[in-house]
């Protein structure tokens, strides 16, 4: 089950947090890079970070979640996590489309994840998105943008 996820509840935003640290930190071992400001991040921080986010809950468990933020016809993911014991079975597919269905006037979607995930790069690529460029953020550490043009009939 999807369900949009109010911040201002303390068990959610408990749950969000744990559930984001355990998926940042896979990404982190994978990109070798351990400072991915969602691992930095205080409860206090994400709760006031202003993205719409989205939660994928199994027997009542959060264990996916995606948040986005929206300017004019732009859509950018800001986070994609989903539990680790969780991976390959359809939960970030489900979170994407539903942000999809949720924002039928967005014709771009933004996303950018790090350079060296290959699983969230295929990912993208797999639902749409066309590989932009890799930007080098700090010495070493490149990010990987990109980008999903959608076309709406006239």
């Amino acid at each position: 089950m999807i369900k949009k996820l109010e911040l201002h509840s303390l068990d959610v935003l408990k749950q969000l947090f744990e559930l984001q640290r355990a998926s940042y930190l896979i990404e982190a071992k994978l990109i070798n890079f351990y400072e991915i400001p969602p691992l930095l991040e205080t409860i206090e921080e994400l709760k006031n970070c202003g993205e719409t986010f989205f939660g994928y809950y199994v027997d009542e468990k959060l264990t996916g979640a995606i948040s986005y933020t929206t300017r004019e016809h732009t859509l950018t993911i800001c986070r994609m996590v989903v539990l680790p014991e969780h991976f390959r079975k359809g939960i970030a597919q489900k979170l994407l489309r539903k942000v999809e269905e949720q924002n039928p006037d967005i014709s771009v979607l933004n996303v950018s994840t790090g350079k060296d995930n290959p699983p969230a790069k295929n990912f993208y690529l797999k639902n749409g998105f066309t590989f932009l460029s890799d930007h080098e953020v700090i010495p070493g550490l490149f990010i990987s943008h990109f980008k999903k043009e959608k076309h709406h009939p006239e």
